[in-house]
């Protein structure tokens, strides 16, 4: 079972996450409104995959802020979720993220890239 921590600032987008998750038959391990918080908490869940929103990351170090996830969960997928469909999304990539997720995308299309992204988790 693929063990996710999720890291947003809105409640309801953890918990529409949540849900997803679940109905993929995935575990939420931890979950945070902040960056410090993630960077606290998250290791010590021993999660596979990583979803954290693009705008919780420290606007003027993401690619810092990236680099410091990847030392603190070296074997996570790190999936960046965006709120609109721009440039950011190859920044995402460029920056250190597995993937990305647009959170405009409907549910289907979500959980559609979370099993592909979850089929990839390194065992």
């Amino acid at each position: 079972m693929t063990r996710v921590f999720i890291s947003d600032a809105k409640p309801e987008e953890r918990s529409a996450l949540r849900l997803l998750l679940l109905d993929l038959k995935m575990k939420v391990v931890g979950e945070a409104a902040d960056w410090v918080t993630t960077l606290a908490n998250a290791p010590s869940t021993r999660l596979d995959m990583l979803l954290v929103e693009w705008d919780l990351l420290p606007t003027n170090s993401s690619v810092q802020a990236l680099a410091e996830l990847r030392l603190v969960c070296p074997a996570a997928i790190i999936v960046v979720l965006i709120s609109h469909l721009d440039a950011r999304q190859q920044a995402a990539i460029s920056v250190g993220a597995d993937a990305f997720i647009s959170k405009g995308e409907l549910p289907d299309r979500v959980a559609e890239r979370l099993r592909a992204v979850a089929a990839s988790v390194r065992s």
